[in-house]
């Protein structure tokens, strides 16, 4: 039977930074991977938003780890020449009604620490973006994108080179706590048994149902997992906009906002679709293009120019949440040894925005609390 020290389950963006953290501090690491690439589900269906972290309750997780990400994701982009471009976002309020809002975002946001970030008004707002409409809007400059399957890549070539595996088409079947680590049978065309020290549950969207399979851990440690849709359609024509352009929050999103990939194509979303399901296996990745005008609606708040017939349905990807509709949303949850009695074993629930912008920085969190024996056995 194979022995490593550590076994990882999911390898998006969050999983290949955790792998890579672990192997480059010396920890044999095998990362397992259900399908038959990295970064297939979650990973590959967001907008690429290089978050600033605005919006994020003072002291939460995703407010520290969002603001060091974003940090840490631009530093080392620019040493390992992943595409990135710090293009910077604007928040708008498009009426008087919606300044008091806007206010206590910036207010947010300055308790956040988030760097780069100023009120403007109208004037300025029409010379930074001649098309858009808003009476006052929030500068965020250290908001931008990347190239998330260049960064994932590069990931994975750093986590190989200190010597991990990656290891794909390879399911999660279950995992038995022996007392000094776990024994974790892995499905696919070529069944193995691996014994680990240490079990780390990156799975996304997934990360509760495969808790359930993790012998020895109870069911109220594992929260139930909601399934909140995210909708994009793709303008068709050329953007006018330089920037991100993001309206004042909804209820479970940030709103139907503009963002731009590295070509300068334009796409807007996602939007907030709950759906009525119990399992990832009915997920519905398709856009209902009746939902366009639901968009156009919204864009017109912030874009009046919008043409009819400018927008297409392009992808959806779906939020792990851990709450349901209209409860407002969870921290990052990482629970190890003393949240469920476990050694050796993290589960990462509610990976959500801005999982992405925070993936080093939750690496670097998830060793550490290997690392300062929260986790025994070390």
């Amino acid at each position: 039977m194979e022995r490593v020290d550590c076994i990882i389950i999911g390898a998006g963006v969050v999983g290949l930074a955790i792998a890579k953290e672990c192997a480059q501090n010396g920890l044999e690491t095998i990362l397992l991977e259900r399908e038959p690439s990295f970064g297939t589900i979650t990973s590959s269906r967001n907008s690429e938003v290089v978050h600033a972290g605005i919006y994020y309750p003072s002291n939460s997780m995703k407010a520290k780890l969002c603001v060091l990400g974003n940090r840490l994701l631009y530093e080392y982009c620019q040493s390992h020449q992943v595409p990135i471009k710090a293009i910077g976002k604007l928040i708008v309020a498009t009426n008087d009604s919606q300044l008091n809002h806007l206010q206590k975002i910036y207010q947010q946001a300055t308790d956040n620490h988030v760097p780069k970030i100023r009120m403007i008004e109208q004037a300025e707002v029409k010379m930074l973006e001649p098309e858009l409409r808003a009476v006052a809007a929030i500068v965020s400059a250290s908001t931008g994108i990347v190239d998330s399957h260049a960064l994932m890549l590069s990931y994975l070539g750093e986590f190989e080179d200190a010597g991990g595996y990656l290891v794909c088409n390879a399911p999660f079947v279950r995992a038995r706590n022996t007392g000094y680590g776990f024994e974790v049978d892995v499905g696919g065309s070529d069944p193995s048994t691996i014994q680990a020290r240490y079990l780390i549950n990156s799975a996304g969207i997934s990360a509760p149902a495969i808790s359930s399979k993790i012998e020895g851990l109870t069911s109220e440690k594992i929260p139930k997992a909601y399934f909140s849709k995210g909708n994009y359609f793709s303008l068709t024509t050329k953007s006018p906009f330089s920037k991100l352009i993001y309206p004042i929050p909804e209820e479970g999103s940030l709103g139907v906002h503009l963002t731009l990939d590295m070509n300068g194509r334009a796409k807007f979303g996602p939007d907030v679709e709950w759906l009525d399901i119990n399992q990832e296996e009915q997920i519905n990745y398709t856009v209902d293009p009746q939902r366009g005008e639901r968009f156009y609606a919204a864009i017109r708040q912030y874009w009046p120019k919008l043409k009819d017939g400018a927008l297409q349905p392009d992808y959806s990807g779906i939020r792990a949440k851990i709450v349901p509709q209209g409860v407002a949303a969870a921290d990052f949850q990482f629970q190890g040894h003393q949240e469920h009695g476990i050694e050796g074993l993290i589960n990462l629930y509610g990976i959500e925005s801005p999982g992405l912008t925070s993936s080093l920085a939750i690496a670097k969190a998830v060793y550490e609390l290997l690392n300062k024996g929260t986790i025994k056995g070390k």
